[in-house]
């Protein structure tokens, strides 16, 4: 199975210079090469990226739309960095999204589902097997998509999404510690044990502790 490209769920007019842009941006400041705090410089940017002003200016406004960037007036643009009450809440709020996605799609996910998931985990194993971590999380954010996808409720999926965008580069770095990363795995077995049970208590449950555990991992590198 190939990777999953994060483009194919961008709407066809967002496939623009702008759109590709902000996609590679966005995968940086996901894997840490653009850290929190950090500042966008244009000049900069547009010498590695090959590009203008113009269409780099207009990725950071999406960015900044999705709060994965931050446009101070005379200043510039910089990556945002969550305060640790903001990292706190916002994975308390994943959480039950998450939790609730999974409830709704044991009950209405199909079998075909299922064994898509399980092959996406099984590719997401083997990244971790070779300690690929940067392709590894493209098949989690994948995973967790799909599950969200089978809950078949636009508005929850939509929430999920947006709040997602924000916290990404945090789930992207929970992984970081081996122990931690290995229990993650373990976790996404599970998943797909009690998606094809329709065991929705558990893994609702599961869910809630899975986020639980990386936002943990999160808030021990803020101290």
């Amino acid at each position: 199975m190939n990777a999953p490209d994060s483009r194919s769920a961008i709407a066809p007019e967002q496939r623009t210079l702008p759109g590709v842009i902000e996609g590679r941006l966005r995968e940086w400041i996901i894997e840490g090469v653009l850290e929190p705090g950090a500042r966008l410089n244009e000049r900069v940017l547009c010498e590695q990226l090959e590009v203008s002003r113009t269409p780099l200016r207009e990725a950071l406004r999406r960015l900044a739309h999705d709060g994965l960037c931050e446009v101070i007036p005379n200043r510039g643009a910089f990556v945002t960095r969550m305060s640790r009450e903001a990292v706190l809440e916002s994975f308390q709020v994943m959480g039950a999204l998450e939790a609730l996605s999974a409830e709704l799609a044991c009950a209405r996910i199909t079998d075909l589902e299922v064994d898509e998931i399980e092959a996406l985990t099984f590719e997401m194993r083997a990244c971790h097997a070779r300690r690929d971590l940067p392709e590894y999380y493209r098949y989690n954010r994948a995973i967790h998509e799909r599950i969200s996808r089978a809950a078949r409720n636009e508005l929850l999926a939509d929430l999920s999404q947006r709040l997602n965008l924000r916290i990404q580069n945090l789930r992207f770095r929970s992984n970081q510690v081996p122990k931690k990363w290995e229990a993650a795995v373990q976790e996404h077995v599970r998943m797909v044990e009690l998606l094809r049970a329709r065991d929705s208590a558990t893994l609702a449950a599961l869910m809630r502790e899975h986020i639980a555990r990386k936002a943990d991992s999160v808030l021990v590198t803020l101290d």
